[in-house]
């Protein structure tokens, strides 16, 4: 593997990762925030069904993904077919993969800290005047940064470690879904590379 490919490698897995934090990033805030503090009925299955990418093999979610999102897939085939939308084996499932099996550390750690707030300084700034969004903006979101920041750093590690999903989902394809932990199956496959 020469300088450049492995240049490559780094730049798309980190392009990757970045791309499935941020996407993860306010949809874990919002669930977070429902989650914690709305009554919901099944709240218990909701959390187990978020939770279900820590538990099961990487290679189970990257299959259910391929049944859902590929070509052939429920999903993936009304895409495919009707506008020609191809997700699997790209880019874009790369990103998706590393959504799934990260969302579960990012969201718990947003969690955890919006559990944490006292709720009765969201309520004092309501009776100073602040509206529901001034809440979140001014109250809750800067006493949570420290879970988001956390969540983030922890759902970017999980993304740049993704292997089996990614194989399974996405595919092994030279500059486009191989990762760094691709990218190194990919030297070990061949003896003796291991050693360059």
């Amino acid at each position: 593997m020469n300088t450049q490919s492995v240049i490559s490698v780094i730049f798309l897995s980190v392009r990757m990762g970045l791309i499935a934090t941020l996407i993860n990033l306010p949809i874990s805030i919002s669930l977070a925030l429902i989650m914690s503090r709305k009554k919901i009925i099944g709240k218990r299955t909701v959390e187990g069904l978020i939770n279900l990418p820590l538990v099961m093999p990487p290679v189970t979610t990257g299959y259910l993904l391929l049944i859902l999102l590929g070509k052939r897939g429920i999903i993936g085939g009304f895409l495919f077919d009707n506008f020609g939308i191809r997700i699997a084996f790209t880019s874009n499932a790369v990103i998706i993969a590393s959504m799934i099996v990260s969302f579960p550390l990012l969201y718990k750690s947003i969690k955890i800290s919006i559990d944490m707030v006292d709720k009765k300084l969201e309520n004092c700034a309501k009776t100073l005047g602040a509206n529901r969004l001034e809440v979140l903006l001014r109250v809750t979101l800067p006493l949570i940064m420290p879970g988001v920041v956390n969540g983030m750093v922890l759902g970017f590690a999980r993304s740049l470690g993704e292997f089996g999903a990614t194989m399974t989902f996405a595919g092994n394809i030279e500059g486009i879904t191989r990762t760094i932990p691709l990218a190194v199956y990919s030297k070990l496959q061949v003896p003796g590379k291991e050693k360059e």
